[in-house]
C-alpha cells in the first residue's frame, strides 16, 4: 500500500498542505512544535477515521476554523491486471471535520454509512513515544494493542468486539443497579434483575469465546516475529548481555506471553461463580477484557529490571513486528499483499547509535513498505539513513511544510 499524495487543510496547526510522497522513504525534519508529528497523524487518520491522539474530532481544527479536511491518493497491487493492462490500481480517501457536525469519511465519492467498514482497507502501524504506554499502562494498553492488529485483519473480530464491550457496559450497570437497591442482602431478591444478568451472560459468551480464540492465535503467530525483531535491533550475541548495572544477573532474553482466564475456565460458569463478588464490586470480574501481554526480561517483570534502552527495543520489536505481522501474505484481502503503512514518529530517542542502525538498516528492507519518519535534526537523520538512502525530506515550520 502506497499514499501517492495528501491535501492537508486546517488540520491542528497545519493550515494547508499539498504533498506528493516517495514510494518508501519519507522524511519530515524540524524543531518540536512544529507540526511534523501533525502530519503523521492526518495520514493515520485516514486509516483509522481518528485521530491517533484524540478521541474528540473537533480538538483537530486548526484554532479559529471551522472545518478541516485530510484527503490521500493511495496505490496498491492489484492480483489481477486491470483492462488496461496496468497492474495497479488507485482510489481516494477523504475525511472532512466541521464543528458541531458529524465527520464526513468517504471512499473515491462514496460516504461510508459506517466507519467500522473502513478499518482494514490501509494497514497502517505508528511507532511513537507515546508507545512507552505499553509497559507503563495497566493491561487496557496492551489489549488495545492486540485489538488493533487483529481488527486491521478481520471484521468479525471488531464486530464481536463492539458488542462484547457493549453488552459488558450493560452487565456492570445492572449490577451496581441491583446491589443499590439491595446493599443488605443481595441473596435471593430482585428476580427480575437475576434473570436480566443471565441473559447478558449468554450474550457475551459467543463473542469472547471468538475474541479469545482470534487472540490466541495472533499471538501464536506474532510471537515469532517480536522475537527476530527483538534479536534484530539489540544486536545480542548471548543471553548473557543485560545492559542494566542495577540487575547484573538479569540476561536480555524478552519473553512476551498472552494471559486470558479464558485459558483455564469456561466463561458461562465463571459469570455464575463469580455473581455475588461481581455485585458487591460493581462490575464485571471475568472475561476478555481482563485479558493481557505479560512482558519480560528472562523470568523478571520488563518494567521492574529493563532498563531505558531494554524497555524502548522491547516495544519497538513489538510494533515492528505488528508491521511484518500485518504485511505477511497470509490472511491479507483479495490475495494482494499490502504491507503497512509505518509512522516512525522521534523514534531515536534513549536508544545507542548502534540500535539505531540496526532500525533504519531493518526498515528500508524489502520487507517493510513505505516509511514516514520524523527527526529534529537534519544532518542527524541524513546520517542514519546513509548516502544510498532514496529518501524524500519535507521541512516543517510552523505548519508549514515544504
Amino acid at each position: 500500500m502506497i499514499l501517492q499524495s495528501s491535501n492537508i487543510l486546517n488540520y491542528r496547526n497545519i493550515r494547508e498542505a499539498n504533498l506528493e510522497f516517495g514510494d518508501k522513504l519519507n522524511c519530515f525534519v524540524g524543531l518540536n512544535g512544529q507540526g511534523k508529528t501533525n502530519v503523521l497523524d492526518a495520514i493515520y487518520l485516514l486509516s483509522f477515521a481518528k485521530s491517533a491522539f484524540t478521541a474528540q474530532d473537533s480538538l483537530n481544527i486548526t484554532h479559529g476554523e471551522e472545518m478541516a479536511m485530510v484527503q490521500g491518493v493511495y496505490r496498491e497491487a492489484s492480483p489481477q491486471p486491470s483492462p488496461e493492462g496496468k497492474g495497479d490500481f488507485s482510489f481516494t480517501i477523504s475525511c472532512g471535520l466541521r464543528k458541531g457536525v458529524k465527520k464526513q469519511f468517504r471512499k473515491d465519492k462514496k460516504d461510508y454509512q459506517r466507519l467500522i467498514d473502513h478499518i482494514g482497507l490501509i494497514p497502517l502501524v505508528m511507532i511513537s513515544p507515546s508507545d512507552q504506554q505499553l509497559i507503563d499502562e495497566g493491561s487496557d494498553e496492551r489489549r488495545r494493542f492486540m485489538d488493533v492488529v487483529i481488527s486491521q485483519l478481520d471484521r468479525k473480530y471488531l464486530d464481536c468486539l463492539t458488542t462484547y464491550n457493549a453488552l459488558l457496559k450493560q452487565r456492570n450497570a445492572l449490577l451496581k443497579k441491583i446491589a443499590d437497591e439491595q446493599p443488605s442482602s443481595l441473596e435471593g431478591r430482585n428476580e427480575v434483575g437475576f434473570d436480566l444478568l443471565e441473559v447478558l451472560e449468554w450474550q457475551m459468551v459467543e463473542p469472547a469465546q471468538y475474541i479469545f480464540t482470534k487472540r490466541t492465535e495472533f499471538f501464536e503467530a506474532f510471537e515469532p516475529y517480536f522475537q527476530e525483531v527483538y534479536q534484530r535491533i539489540s544486536g545480542r550475541k548471548n543471553a548473557t548481555e543485560t545492559g542494566n548495572p542495577e540487575y547484573p544477573d538479569t540476561p536480555e532474553v524478552p519473553v512476551l506471553r498472552y494471559v486470558s482466564q479464558l485459558q483455564d475456565r469456561d466463561l458461562r460458569e465463571a459469570y455464575v461463580r463469580t455473581r455475588q463478588r461481581d455485585l458487591i464490586l460493581g462490575w464485571t470480574s471475568q472475561g476478555v477484557h481482563k485479558d493481557d501481554l505479560e512482558m519480560k526480561l528472562g523470568e523478571w517483570p520488563l518494567k521492574q529490571v529493563g532498563s531505558q534502552g531494554q524497555q524502548r527495543t522491547f516495544v519497538l520489536a513489538m510494533k515492528l513486528a505488528q508491521a511484518l505481522y500485518l504485511g505477511r501474505d497470509k490472511g491479507t484481502k483479495d490475495n494482494v499483499q499490502r504491507k503497512p503503512i509505518l509512522l516512525l514518529d522521534d523514534i531515536f530517542d534513549r536508544l545507542d547509535s548502534e540500535r539505531v542502525e540496526r532500525i533504519v538498516e531493518m526498515v528500508q528492507g524489502d520487507e517493510f513498505g513505505q516509511i514516514f519518519i520524523t527527526d529534529t535534526d537534519r544532518q542527524h537523520l541524513t546520517e542514519i539513513l546513509k548516502p544510498n538512502a532514496n529518501a524524500k525530506i519535507f521541512h516543517v515550520e510552523g505548519g508549514k511544510v515544504e
